[in-house]
């Protein structure tokens, strides 16, 4: 645990947002590295229940940290932050890892489809999940365990990977079907870890999503969940945005 006198105090408070099946611990590596330099990490849950109430989920729990937030996205992840971050006044930067950046007006289930590099379409399973209203249901996805390896986390050693396949979280429908809006990467200056063979955001969609944004890019040879599988590479870019908006 970090000594409270040896963290940094003219640092940005740094928020990674997780992305779809998975959780806040797929950060794991990155925190154990940042945390010892005396930087302040917090990781909350993303719900996984659509863009809009995901955005507002993580907005609230960012807007009640004291001072400069460096806000961090992977995967699904990086459509939250893009969106949260517009209503965070303490919002300073924005890191996207393997994850999406999505403009005013897209729909993730409509720009996905274009990455010639995804496999995750055809990987997908589709259950029902409860809404609360009534008897209402609404469609949530997961991945088939059977194949989360070679689609998900293929730099991985299968045998962690079944587990991560067992303890996965579905993502709701809405996800995909809710309507971005206004993103902050109009606004505040972004960073982008681009994992070249990721095969579920689909590297080629990543790239560009990062150029159109403006961001700093670095390529790195690895997989989707390139924070796990290389968790070194991710937090050298976090490094390097934090030195620019400090």
């Amino acid at each position: 645990m970090t000594d409270r006198k040896s963290q940094r105090t003219d640092a940005p408070t740094i928020v990674l947002v997780h992305g779809a099946f998975a959780d806040a611990s797929s950060w794991n590596g990155v925190i154990e590295r940042l945390q010892p330099l005396g930087y302040t990490v917090g990781a909350p849950p993303n719900p996984l229940r659509g863009v809009i109430f995901d955005s507002e989920y993580v907005a609230a729990v960012v807007n009640q940290i004291d001072g400069p937030v460096l806000l961090v996205g992977h995967s699904y992840g990086g459509a939250v932050i893009t969106n949260a971050g517009a209503n965070i006044p303490n919002a300073v930067g924005l890191v996207y890892v393997a994850a999406f950046a999505p403009d005013a007006g897209e729909i993730l289930g409509q720009v996905t489809p274009d990455s010639k590099d995804s496999v995750l379409n055809d990987v997908l399973l589709q259950r029902q999940f409860p809404t609360g209203r009534n008897a209402e249901t609404a469609v949530e996805f997961s991945i088939d365990p059977a194949r989360f390896h070679d689609a998900f986390a293929a730099d991985l050693p299968e045998k962690q990977t079944v587990v991560m396949a067992a303890t996965q979280r579905p993502i709701a429908v809405a996800a995909f079907t809710d309507v971005s809006g206004a993103p902050a990467w109009k606004t505040l200056p972004s960073w982008a870890v681009v994992a070249s063979g990721d095969k579920a955001a689909g590297a080629d969609l990543v790239r560009s999503m990062a150029r159109r944004a403006g961001a700093d890019i670095v390529e790195v040879d690895g997989s989707h969940v390139i924070m796990i599988s290389q968790p070194q590479a991710v937090t050298d870019v976090i490094l390097e945005a934090i030195a620019a908006v400090s």
